[in-house]
């Protein structure tokens, strides 16, 4: 991968994010190589994220649809998606622009509101989601009933708080903490998850990635939310339904090369109580 023009993208109002911002921005003048702040165009080669993984997933839709290799530098919490540490930063870069990262595609949701809609976009507009969209009851006192299809074939009445409808990169965020599984990224499929269904009955369900999930909000409820990547997007009313399926564009996210998928998940979700420590195969 050739680098020419890279982005900077700050995580707003914290001061550390620009100090090391400028620290990357002066290190790659050195090597010949443009930069722009929190800008996202056509014409970069990398975005360089400084942040969380909240960060990332505000212009995971923008990078994807450009084409655009995304490389994360984890200045926030767990840091599932900006893999590379803040210390790894420089030595992430020079292997970077030596073309030995790995990059992997992560696919997205694309999702819109068909009819009831009330938020900021117009009407039948696609929005994309890394992580999850989410069908959230609004008030504290309801259970939400959710009539769901794939591929018009009916699934089942969701009588719950709400549903996830995850990506495999998702599968570690709301999902996981809602019960549902965990995921390889490299496994296509869509996870559809209830938060805390009335029936014990209700489980996750993983799909394929060429299904389109239709919900429709059956009855009355009030204040219902449409989240896109932890975002209020919509809101429901009754009727209204819900398209979910797979965007043709992956976003081609950057990550260390000796860092593995299940050594991530230890070190962010302890599994074990390992820690860092990789265990080998006896022979």
């Amino acid at each position: 991968m050739k680098i020419r023009k890279a982005g900077i993208i700050l995580k707003k109002g914290f001061k550390k994010p620009r100090k090391i911002g400028d620290e990357i921005i002066s290190w790659l003048a050195d090597k010949g190589v443009e930069t722009v702040v929190d800008q996202v165009s056509k014409d970069l080669d990398i975005l360089i994220i400084l942040g969380g993984d909240g960060t990332l997933l505000h212009i995971a839709d923008k990078a994807s649809r450009y084409e655009i290799p995304v490389m994360g530098i984890n200045l926030g919490g767990l840091g599932f998606l900006t893999a590379v540490s803040a210390k790894e930063r420089f030595e992430a870069l020079e292997l970077l622009l030596q073309g030995k990262m790995t990059v992997e595609k992560r696919m997205l949701l694309k999702t819109r509101l068909l009819a009831g809609h009330d938020g900021d976009s117009s009407t039948g507009a696609y929005l994309y989601a890394l992580n999850d969209v989410v069908i959230s009851k609004g008030d504290v006192d309801q259970i939400v009933k959710l009539k769901t299809w794939s591929d018009r074939e009916f699934i089942t009445t969701y009588r719950a708080d709400g549903i996830i409808f995850s990506t495999p990169t998702g599968s570690t965020a709301y999902n996981l903490s809602s019960g549902g599984p965990i995921v390889q990224p490299g496994l296509p499929c869509i996870l559809v998850t209830p938060i805390c269904p009335f029936m014990l009955e209700s489980r996750p369900v993983l799909l394929s990635p060429d299904v389109t999930l239709v919900t429709q909000l059956e009855g009355k409820a009030h204040n219902v939310k449409v989240i896109v990547d932890g975002r209020f997007t919509w809101k429901m009313e009754k009727d209204s339904r819900l398209e979910v399926k797979t965007s043709s564009k992956p976003l081609h996210l950057i990550s260390m090369p000796q860092k593995g998928y299940f050594e991530i998940l230890r070190n962010k979700l302890n599994w074990g109580g390992t820690g860092n420590k990789t265990l080998k195969l006896p022979k």
